[in-house]
């Protein structure tokens, strides 16, 4: 089983995670958020997970820890791609839920300057520092003043494979992208489609173009086209996008084709990898990717399942990762408490224990995880150096990086249906960067 060589934390473009962060191992863990007295209390929680693929089930079982500690009612509403449009819809006529777990950290930073999220209370302050390394209370920094906590990271340089079609090929999982497209033109050549691609969620589009893009291009150009410091027609972007029309322009690569994979959701596209009987030989996309199998199949993590880290496509393999984070958005009774819990260890495992979650908490005890494979990625996320990048689309305005039918989404899209237009491609990223960063 490989695995992989660079997994980390979320990093703000241009910011850097000390190599000495500490590692997890909870021997020495933080201290148990306190128990508040909240009978009779209601909280509305928002978030971008739906019960399809595990993501709102597991979170549910974290709510239900926090109300049977405190007495508190929560209930939980999916948004799933749309939160971020409708949190900002409800906001201003004061509609919105108390706590929201925001999976864009742009919309984070411009959230917090519409005055739109409420400062963390002291005790949530104080066990982000207990809990977290340095650089996460960071992420949830803006302006000198923090309004998040990341409940949730996720290592997003992560492509899952049947080793059964793998072996009926002859194939090994390949270290490089040429390797990489000599590998699916072989399992395609063997009658297997060797990829599931998600097409119908355009945030993994953007995850694809980010990993081959900080591979190819560098840190350096990957932090400055994140700020929109390069436009999206610099030569880089065309060669990133020219790259990934290797795979994603072929429709013998892709299970259905093109069309087939504009149609597939995220949920589906791990699923038609892994069901009995598979569609497809690998499908690219997080560690969450784990949690997805374990719910909707019967195939098992370890076994039927592996992974082998993104391709390099430069000289050095990419490290993508991404978060989500839990803000105030209403100053009502329990809401700072129920982030102060999100914040603890307690709170992590009982996502943790289920699979299909990395915890940046370095306090969380690594032996929750229900898998060597998993455990092997949560150790790397706390012990992650300056080698990885915070998903560019998250760090971009929502419109722009977080908007479903819009933006970098909706362009990416219309390049898998037609990869050969890379110029037009560019062209529409440039025109909606230029517009949502002015």
């Amino acid at each position: 089983m490989r695995t992989p060589r660079f997994v980390g934390v979320s990093l703000v473009a241009g910011l850097v995670l000390s190599a000495t962060a500490a590692c997890g191992g909870g021997d020495d863990g933080g201290e148990e958020t306190a128990s508040a007295d909240l009978k009779g209390v209601t909280l509305e929680v928002a978030g971008p997970w739906s019960a399809g693929g595990g993501e709102q089930t597991n979170f549910q079982k974290v709510l239900d820890g926090f109300a049977a500690k405190t007495g508190a009612k929560v209930n939980f509403t999916s948004n799933g791609d749309t939160l971020i449009t409708v949190l900002s819809s409800k906001i201003p006529g004061g509609g919105q839920p108390d706590v929201a777990m925001m999976p864009n950290q742009g919309a984070i930073n411009d959230f917090a300057k519409k005055g739109w999220l409420k400062p963390l209370a002291q005790d949530a302050q104080k066990a982000t520092d207990e809990n977290f390394a340095p650089i996460w209370k960071t992420l949830g920094t803006v302006d000198g003043t923090q309004y998040a906590v990341y409940f949730k990271a996720a290592n997003k340089s992560t492509v899952w494979y049947r080793p059964k079609a793998f072996e009926d090929a002859g194939v090994q999982p390949p270290a490089t992208w040429a390797d990489w497209v000599k590998s699916a033109q072989t399992i395609a050549d063997s009658g297997v489609a060797p990829l599931s691609i998600a097409g119908a969620d355009g945030w993994t589009l953007t995850d694809w173009f980010e990993n081959v893009y900080l591979s190819q291009a560098g840190p350096e150009n990957y932090d400055k086209l994140a700020k929109h410091e390069i436009p999206w027609t610099d030569g880089t972007v065309k060669t990133a996008l020219k790259t990934l029309a290797e795979l994603w322009g072929k429709k013998e690569f892709i299970n259905g084709g093109q069309p087939g994979a504009l149609s597939t959701d995220f949920p589906t596209s791990v699923v038609n990898t892994f069901k009995d009987p598979a569609k497809a030989a690998m499908v690219y996309e997080g560690d969450f990717v784990s949690g997805v199998i374990g719910e909707n199949t019967d195939a098992k993590v370890g076994t039927d399942a592996l992974f082998f880290p993104f391709p390099a496509v430069g000289s050095t393999a990419p490290v993508v990762s991404g978060g989500d984070a839990a803000v105030v958005l209403k100053d009502s009774e329990g809401a700072q408490e129920l982030v102060e819990y999100l914040a603890s260890p307690e709170a992590a495992e009982l996502w943790a224990e289920n699979g299909g979650m990395v915890s940046p908490n370095k306090n969380l005890d690594l032996a929750v995880y229900p898998d060597e494979i998993q455990r092997s990625i949560a150790k790397s996320v706390i012990d992650a150096g300056d080698n990885v990048r915070f998903d560019m689309s998250d760090l971009a305005p929502a419109s722009f990086g977080g908007t479903k039918g819009a933006g970098e989404w909706k362009i990416l899209q219309d390049f898998l249906k037609n990869p050969a237009d890379v110029d037009g491609a560019a062209e529409a990223l440039e025109k909606a960067a230029a517009k949502a960063y002015e």
